[in-house]
């Protein structure tokens, strides 16, 4: 994997900023930004009709620094007063480098905040989305929440797709879970930052992605709580492109290559284990695609175990995909 050098500090620019940043805000809504001008504002309007009477502060990290096509929707809605908050530029490009951006620059201008949650630019909160994750936090002590991101597909014919693991939600339940896997939507506690230390997200997933697994995992090894709130749901625009042959084997491929990285950093026991895992991924990939061709009736999602398992393999040699380079995105 390329190797971002963490050391190398670069300066951040601040490009739009409310009226007035209340540095007694308690809670704080980060969102990373790249080439979805339209989409963002339909996030930042779910944002500003919550309900809630909760005062927070929002984050925008825009991680384009040569077209900033986020910066005026972020400038329109800060300087009209809508929201308490600011928007930065991290020059940077790389889907960690961004998350890290909206972090750190929360923690910073909000040391009195305890509640950092976080929402995808192409997402859409639902009304009770903040009252719900914080409250939930504060009813029961957990250190992370996670929620639901449910699929908004641009083309009918492809809603079969909502049963694929690429976009089903990882628990239907709410209640005490084991971990979580995407930060999407999620809230962290400031003291889990404390914990972890800077930066949050490992730059070696910058562009591979899965950083916020990596993260996740770490917290799950140093004995944090993780909670599922079912209530608290996102939607997500999911675009044609993103429906694709091509573009879901990527993804199956990509998940498999993060669960090899993720593993790979465990105990030597744990790394033996993932070795033996490795050896035995293709052959029982085979089996649980013939069983998903009976019980899904759905082909790509047949095809998801085989190409998780291939991407885990391909791993172990250096050879995986880097979706997050911008020259390899597809808005």
């Amino acid at each position: 994997m390329d190797r971002p050098d963490p050391a190398v500090r670069v300066l951040r620019a601040l490009v739009a900023a409310s009226p007035a940043l209340d540095p007694g805000i308690e809670t704080v809504v980060c969102i990373p930004c790249f080439r979805r001008p339209e989409y963002l504002r339909r996030t930042l309007q779910s944002l500003a009709v919550q309900r809630t009477s909760r005062r927070f502060a929002i984050v925008m990290v825009e991680n384009d620094a040569s077209r900033s096509e986020s910066v005026p929707v972020a400038a329109e809605y800060l300087t009209s007063g809508k929201f308490s908050g600011l928007c930065v530029i991290e020059p940077r490009q790389g889907n960690c480098y961004a998350i890290n951006a909206a972090f750190e620059t929360a923690l910073q201008m909000f040391p009195l905040a305890t509640s950092f949650l976080m929402i995808d630019d192409d997402e859409i909160a639902s009304l009770d989305w903040l009252e719900q994750r914080v409250g939930t936090a504060g009813a029961t002590g957990a250190d992370i929440v996670g929620g639901p991101v449910f699929p908004e597909f641009d083309v009918e014919r492809k809603r079969g797709l909502r049963r694929h693991p690429a976009f089903a939600p990882a628990y239907d339940a709410s209640g005490p879970v084991p971990v979580i896997y995407r930060c999407g939507n999620c809230l962290i506690r400031r003291a889990v930052f404390d914990r972890l230390g800077m930066p949050a997200f490992d730059l070696r997933f910058n562009f591979l992605g899965g950083g916020d697994t990596d993260f996740f995992y770490r917290c799950r090894r140093l004995g944090l709580r993780f909670h599922w709130a079912a209530e608290a749901a996102i939607s997500e625009t999911v675009p044609q492109s993103r429906t694709s042959l091509k573009w879901l084997a990527i993804r199956g491929l990509r998940i498999g290559a993060i669960n090899y990285h993720v593993q790979r950093k465990a105990t030597f026991w744990l790394r033996a284990k993932l070795t033996a895992k490795l050896l035995a991924a293709l052959p029982l990939s085979l089996g649980y695609a013939v069983h998903a061709v009976f019980t899904e009736r759905e082909w790509t999602i047949a095809m998801h175990p085989i190409t998780v398992a291939i991407g885990s393999v391909l791993a172990a040699f250096g050879l995986e995909p880097q979706p997050y380079k911008a020259s390899k995105i597809v808005s």
